[in-house]
């Protein structure tokens, strides 16, 4: 394809709770705000995590016990993902099988039927850890989908899951054989793990090693998400890591310090300059925009500090808008 393409990196899309009962009288579009989505339109690609199942089956599971959280979506929101222009749907995370098996195969079948490729689950461990590739205007892009949690939510040989990867300790050597066949068969490849506990506000040392490693093995940058608070970004010798893109949308209680409202649309275009640009969000209660004002200040401060941590400078190019200098 004619020059660089671009690529939006979403981090987590929550559409269950109030989210979903919302898309029963609002039209799913306006979950995301016109320039929100005028942005999204501008992608040659998103990639996102679902942080939900989507079905009408299933019932919360037991496998976890005192779990707290528990999110699945209407059927409804498959709109909600067509109009963020969503291509690609991460589903290796803490919330998959929430309601269950039956949830999860609804859920593939659901994002498969409307055209969007999910990846990091499966009806078996084989199928759940082989990433996609896709081909958007030519482009062929491939993204590998893993997370470290929960390990009860592993694919095993009998059963649907997620890819699970104990990645505190290492990258699994199927996870580098899978980024080797990537790199063969995509002209781009996205590491795209869901790591780490809730409301960290930096990487830690281990998950900075693995995302060398994941580099190392093939991917052109790592984009991470969990932590629903964003973090700093770093240029390793492979390429870049986005440790942690933060909320994309959901329900959720705003931590007034750590801003879990407030989070990262990434716009990966490789091989132009900037490389990668950052635009910020502001979660509204079951709705996301653009941010603004304060919160614009808020985000560009942040991620000053974030950054610097790891070694790049942030330049500031408009109202929400942020160039890395790495």
């Amino acid at each position: 394809m004619d020059g660089s393409p671009t690529i939006g990196l979403l981090g987590d899309v929550m559409l269950g709770r109030t989210v979903g009962e919302t898309l029963t009288t609002t039209a799913a579009q306006e979950l995301w705000s016109p320039a929100l989505r005028e942005v999204l339109g501008g992608c040659d690609a998103v990639v996102c995590n679902l942080e939900c199942c989507i079905s009408e089956r299933g019932r919360r599971t037991e496998a976890i016990p005192g779990k707290p959280f528990f999110f699945r979506a209407p059927p409804d929101a498959i709109p909600a993902l067509r109009a963020a222009r969503v291509t690609v749907a991460g589903v290796a995370n803490n919330h998959a099988l929430d309601f269950g098996t039956d949830a999860l195969l609804d859920t593939l079948g659901h994002l498969r039927s409307a055209g969007i490729e999910p990846v990091g689950a499966g009806p078996d461990d084989e199928r759940a850890r082989r990433g996609a590739v896709v081909d958007p205007r030519g482009l062929r892009l491939g993204v590998l989908a893993v997370s470290d949690h929960p390990a009860e939510y592993a694919a095993t040989p009998e059963s649907p899951g997620i890819a699970h990867a104990s990645l505190s300790r290492e990258v699994p050597d199927w996870a580098l054989e899978e980024l080797g066949r990537l790199r063969e068969e995509a002209d781009l490849v996205i590491a795209f793990p869901h790591w780490g506990p809730n409301m960290t506000v930096r990487p830690s040392p281990t998950y900075r090693k693995r995302a060398a490693e994941l580099l190392e093995a093939g991917a052109d940058i790592v984009a991470g998400h969990s932590a629903h608070v964003f973090h700093g970004i770093e240029r390793h010798p492979g390429g870049l890591a986005l440790y942690d893109l933060g909320g994309a949308i959901d329900d959720y209680a705003v931590d007034p310090d750590r801003r879990n409202d407030l989070g990262l649309l990434a716009l990966w275009r490789p091989g132009g300059t900037p490389e990668v640009e950052l635009v910020g969000l502001k979660l509204d209660f079951c709705r996301t925009g653009l941010a603004e004002g304060a919160d614009a200040d808020w985000v560009h401060a942040r991620l000053e500090q974030a950054c610097g941590e790891l070694g790049c400078a942030v330049e500031r190019t408009g109202t929400e808008r942020f160039t890395v200098q790495a």
